[in-house]
């Protein structure tokens, strides 16, 4: 058993003020008034990324180890990230086999903070690509259902596009359990309407590598916005979406249903100025990482600084801006009564922040994981 007395605490709900959380094992057992002396700061719930490509200068598509998922865990941990999807990008049925096969150990041998894993891709568009390989852009065959349909790969997210992967299909994976979202796609919002009601419940990085919204033709980015199930990951870096952009967001979305994504890449945690990427090089200049043509190559983002961001650029409020990384992503892959909420019963995933809200200390399910700066 062990006791934090913190002078603030929010729950994912509420702010409580000097209170004592005991917790017991990986779980929290109670909160109560504290009494005597208390961390100065604010705890939050531990933050939720369900797109993690690398971190601690491991990128997951190239090192499919499980070295390497305990290196990106420990790369985001420092930024209070709690609890990971780590990523596969596009690339050949050997690579997500094997990707497939690390998670499933992870999954296995409890390995802390990591959920399960996000294919984005294969079956995306080529005209809304991004920096994903066209030489592995492709249908869905058995070979990749056959990875889908696992049942030791915990939580399972695939990202598709819907003019590629029809609504059979997606029934189809949705079947199999897993979180259909929809990006990387140049559909009309007819098409991406249809994926929706075959089960399709979020999107993958909002505005990015889809469709726009125009007058005559929503798009993707319409369709998203406009329906009020789905859920939306958004990059909160300021080099992915305009403020004003996510500001429209905000609006048109029902609370809870826009959630903060990293698409965070090897170099996050370290001072990596560039890696290789397929047949080519990623480039970090400051917190800008592009390709050798200049288009965006994922981030370099934490989630402590999109919280930030959020609360320093978009006005929102604290408590808000930690629900986005933490309680309305649990609640995007179903775990919010585990995850996501700082509450008697659930996993002691925990974030001290300072009042500057950078991270002071992170627990993983009890167990504390930096250093106290």
């Amino acid at each position: 058993m062990q006791q934090i007395s913190v002078a603030r605490l929010f729950d994912g709900q509420n702010w409580q003020q000097n209170v004592t959380l005991t917790i017991e094992a990986d779980r929290i057992h109670s909160i109560q008034s504290a009494d005597g002396a208390v961390l100065q700061g604010t705890l939050v719930p531990g933050f939720i990324d369900v797109q993690v490509n690398g971190g601690g200068g491991a990128l997951f598509n190239t090192n499919t180890s499980l070295e390497a998922l305990r290196t990106m865990v420990k790369a985001h941990a420092q930024f209070g990230s709690t609890a990971l999807l780590p990523t596969v990008i596009t690339d050949s049925v050997a690579v997500m086999q094997q990707a497939a096969d690390v998670v499933a150990q992870a999954i296995a041998s409890k390995e802390p903070g990591i959920l399960g894993v996000h294919f984005e891709g294969p079956h995306l568009s080529v005209p809304k690509k991004g920096v994903h390989p066209e030489p592995h852009i492709r249908p869905l065959s058995a070979a990749e259902l056959a990875i889908y349909r696992r049942t030791d790969l915990g939580i399972k997210l695939v990202t598709v596009a819907p003019e590629n992967i029809g609504p059979e299909q997606i029934k189809e994976l949705v079947e199999a359990n897993v979180i259909v979202c929809l990006g990387h796609s140049n559909a009309d919002a007819v098409t991406v309407q249809a994926a929706l009601a075959a089960g399709a419940t979020g999107f993958t990085h909002l505005y990015n590598a889809m469709s726009p919204l125009t007058s005559r033709e929503p798009g993707v980015v319409g369709a998203a916005l406009a329906d009020p199930h789905s859920w939306c990951g958004i990059i909160l870096d300021g080099f992915h979406v305009h403020p004003l952009a996510v500001k429209v967001a905000l609006a048109a979305k029902p609370k809870g249903k826009l959630l903060i994504v990293t698409d965070a890449m090897s170099p996050v945690g370290t001072s990596q100025t560039e890696f290789d990427f397929f047949d080519g090089k990623v480039i970090r200049n400051g917190n800008k990482l592009t390709n050798l043509n200049g288009n965006l190559a994922g981030s370099v983002l934490d989630m402590a600084s999109a919280v930030s961001y959020a609360v320093k650029e978009l006005g929102l409020d604290l408590s808000e801006a930690v629900r986005m990384a933490s309680l309305y992503p649990a609640e995007f892959l179903s775990i919010s009564t585990q995850r996501g909420q700082i509450k008697a019963g659930a996993k002691a995933d925990l974030v001290l922040l300072s009042d500057e809200g950078l991270v002071q200390q992170c627990w993983l399910e009890g167990r504390a994981f930096i250093e106290t700066r």
